[in-house]
């Protein structure tokens, strides 16, 4: 997935997996997958989501996030 978000472009493809995490199975309207990336030119950090549709993400998205963050969200997953 690709998505520009204040003229940085956030894309799955060309940046590096950090972690990814899942909640609830395959199929369950409540679960979801929040995964964790690192673009390989200036290391900006973003959550990729995607859920069911009882989920925090009932669509697929991209969330930009500082270092910060993502360091408290590694911490809690």
């Amino acid at each position: 997935m690709k998505k520009t978000i204040s003229k940085r472009v956030y894309d799955t493809d060309n940046a590096e997996l950090v972690k990814k995490t899942t909640f609830g199975l395959f199929g369950d309207p409540k679960g979801y997958e929040e995964t964790l990336y690192k673009t390989a030119d200036k290391g900006y950090y973003f959550l990729y989501v995607n859920g069911g549709s009882e989920s925090p993400y009932t669509k697929e998205d991209i969330k930009s996030i500082s270092a910060a963050k993502a360091e408290e969200w590694l911490k809690n997953n």
